[in-house]
């Protein structure tokens, strides 16, 4: 077997897991972090300058999103944002009806909230999706009655990339009345621009560590008038909406990240796709690997595939070794024994899903990493699997003519 080729420098490309904090936003973030530290509840100067740099944050988010200030509740993460959207809806509106209506490819932080309704009398209904996990509009529009009052749905999918169909679906939606819609804008807010009134939405939730901002900071846009309970009690933060002392330098980070995001988009977004076109090209031309998600209506920085007659933890393993970091999936499911609920839900066996391979490329990533990756991966998988198999025809190690 051929020595392994190594980077010249570690490529990082599991920026769907989380991307670097950007210098902007860091450099914003420090002053809060030291002179300016007051609690933005405090009247006297230092949470005066505080609550000022908390409310800029909450402008320039909000002008980011197509949104008005007061619609903008700062979260610790986008699993909260989550939390609070839908324990928040459902409980609203649980004297209208109890049906909550999703797909079968959402993020755990969706389905594993939604479940956990369910012991309080909810009814959950889960939508299929086709081989690339795009939703049927009509097949979703089926599933509601005049008890649904609650519908989440993701923008674009976290492990394969796919883009739903939303417009359709929405306009669904719609035609029925007193339903409020989630939209799951994690994984896609650093790659599409994200317009609240145009998306037609009344809740949408966002993580800052998915575009380069900092982590342990999240948003939940509520559209004003939708009527959603509070799920951390205490005090008045956040209009009443979500108690706790605010996260300023974590909002300010946010914000700015944001802000050059949305800026950059028209730019990033193309050359991301075509870095990503190269790299896919490398990766398929292996033999038995196979693209998963739909080919053209995803995300611009995803590539996500199948590779058989390999465990994709060992492949990414390998790669680790090799200077090149991705994943086989949802950071959130790392270390699970169980296959991929959303290839699972693609129609793959779990032989084939746990072979799950997910790159996923960023702002910073550049020209020559993209080539130097073309090399590696094809180069690790081929050896992975090459390794499995012989342990496969071998498996007690056991040598002929011994």
């Amino acid at each position: 077997m051929r020595p392994r080729r190594i980077a010249a420098m570690p490529i990082y490309l599991d920026n769907a897991a989380t991307t670097p904090l950007r210098r902007d936003a860091l450099d914003a973030m420090l002053p809060l972090l030291g002179d300016d530290f007051g609690n933005p509840s405090s009247v006297h100067g230092f949470g005066r300058r505080a609550r000022g740099a908390l409310d800029e944050a909450r402008e320039r988010l909000a002008t980011g999103l197509n949104a008005q200030p007061r619609e903008i509740i700062f979260t610790a993460g986008g699993t909260e944002a989550i939390n609070l959207a839908l324990k928040g809806a459902a409980w609203a509106g649980k004297a209208r009806g109890g049906r909550l209506v999703t797909t079968a490819v959402e993020h755990h932080a969706v389905l594993y909230t939604l479940r956990h309704l369910e012991k309080f009398g909810f009814e959950l209904v889960v939508v299929p999706v086709d081989r690339y996990g795009r939703v049927d509009p009509e097949q979703l529009d089926a599933a509601i009655n005049d008890r649904t009052i609650l519908v989440s749905l993701m923008l674009a999918n976290n492990e394969v990339g796919t883009i739903q169909p939303l417009p359709e679906v929405i306009r669904r939606i719609r035609a029925h009345k007193g339903i409020v819609i989630h939209l799951d804008a994690v994984q896609a807010a650093p790659y599409m621009a994200i317009d609240t009134r145009e998306l037609d939405v009344d809740m949408l939730s966002l993580a800052a560590h998915k575009f380069e901002g900092p982590k342990g900071i999240g948003a939940l846009y509520v559209r004003h008038g939708t009527i959603m309970l509070p799920q951390v009690h205490g005090g008045s933060q956040e209009r009443y909406r979500r108690a706790g002392t605010e996260n300023v330098a974590g909002a300010v980070g946010m914000a700015v990240a944001y802000e050059l995001t949305r800026t950059e988009q028209a730019v990033t977004a193309p050359r991301l796709a075509a870095l990503r076109d190269r790299l896919r090209d490398a990766v398929l031309a292996v033999p038995n690997v196979e693209l998963t998600g739909h080919p053209r209506k995803r995300l611009p920085g995803h590539l996500s595939v199948i590779v058989r007659d390999a465990e994709g933890e060992a492949v990414v393993q390998n790669l680790d070794l090799a200077g090149v970091a991705v994943s086989t999936g949802s950071a959130c499911t790392t270390g699970s024994t169980e296959p991929s609920h959303v290839l699972t839900a693609l129609g793959y066996p779990d032989e084939e899903a746990r072979g799950s391979l997910r790159i996923t490329l960023g702002r910073a990533n550049t020209d020559h990493e993209i080539e130097q990756a073309g090399r590696i991966i094809p180069e690790t998988i081929l050896q992975t699997r090459t390794a499995a198999l012989a342990i496969a025809a071998d498996p007690l190690g056991e040598q002929v003519g011994a």
